[in-house]
């Protein structure tokens, strides 16, 4: 707890190994508050094979299982969307956290294992629109939504958790299609993370390292005034940026404002001692990212426990099961 009480850690993220029950985990997110009350509290919880938490919630489908749906019907699709999105924002709220790390804006290929079904759709404008729905149930439960992995990691095999993954495509074919969803969704984005790849066609280093992508395009063209994050800088997509230090460094110099390191503690203490060495602190903008009031008034959980309640239009079909 002495780390989250650093003037230049803003924020936590949460896993499924931090804690063995719901009411563990609302007992653990309660004393992280009575630490710091400022700091923000986040996790994974995107449906599918990346949701952390799972005792207790309701088990969401993957985004490609909602998109399927859409294509089947779009009407039933962006409905199943709006609901997701509200299902989980609203549990996750309920159990004490800011926000989740969703939705991914990723295009959708079977080739590309990292990505695959967590994506909505292969078609750019589905995604945008299935997404919008999505945020917009997100909205409505009170939860701040952030696109993930701009420029697009959907269409490249590496699993930059392993290795770096590099998008040999143009910087045309990129704006013409992975960009999309995030140009059209920016206006309802309250946080962006870059995409550990590299786009050797347009520059040398991983978007999440690239004052192009970040400041000329995201922030200059797009007109992204939001929250950028890093991808998590102990992943070994980020090594070509060099030891821990120095990927702190060329994250903030790119344009990020809030730099993860997730699954090292012993890189996690040194960036906290090497930001704090630089005068570091909690950026302005993280703000937008603490969750607002659900829109149940009475705070009750909505669960769909296995199924849809009665404040849904669907049958527990649409989730996969």
């Amino acid at each position: 707890m002495e780390l989250l009480q650093r003037d230049c850690v803003g924020g936590v993220i949460l896993f499924r190994r931090n804690f063995a029950s719901s009411g563990q985990l609302r007992e653990l997110t309660g004393a992280i508050r009575e630490c710091a009350p400022e700091i923000l509290i986040a996790v994974d919880q995107e449906g599918g094979r990346v949701q952390r938490f799972r005792e207790g919630f309701t088990a969401l489908p993957p985004l490609r299982g909602i998109g399927e749906a859409y294509e089947a019907d779009p009407g039933r699709g962006l409905g199943l969307a709006w609901d997701c999105g509200k299902v989980m924002a609203t549990e996750i709220i309920g159990a004490g956290l800011d926000f989740s790390f969703a939705p991914v804006l990723d295009l959708y290929d079977p080739a590309s294992p990292v990505i695959g079904d967590r994506a909505f759709a292969a078609d750019p404008d589905a995604v945008a629109e299935l997404a919008r729905a999505y945020l917009g149930g997100m909205a409505e439960a009170g939860m701040a939504g952030v696109g993930k992995h701009f420029p697009g990691h959907g269409l490249v095999g590496a699993d930059s958790h392993v290795e770096l993954p590099v998008d040999g495509r143009s910087e045309s074919e990129l704006r013409g299609r992975d960009m999309q969803p995030f140009v059209h969704c920016r206006d309802l984005l309250a946080g962006v993370m870059p995409a550990h790849v590299v786009y050797p066609e347009v520059c040398v280093d991983a978007a999440g390292f690239s004052r192009h992508w970040l400041q000329t395009v995201l922030r200059g063209e797009i007109g992204f005034d939001g929250v950028i994050f890093s991808d998590d800088l102990s992943m070994n997509a980020a090594e070509q940026a060099g030891a821990m230090e120095q990927r702190l460094e060329k994250a903030l110099r790119a344009g990020c404002d809030m730099l993860l390191a997730c699954n090292a503690p012993d890189e996690a203490l040194r960036a906290a001692d090497w930001l704090e060495r630089e005068n570091v602190s909690r950026n302005r903008r993280l703000a937008a990212m603490r969750a607002k009031p659900a829109a149940r008034p009475d705070g009750e959980q909505w669960r769909l426990d296995g199924n849809f309640s009665e404040n849904t239009r669907y049958d527990k079909r649409h989730l996969g099961e």
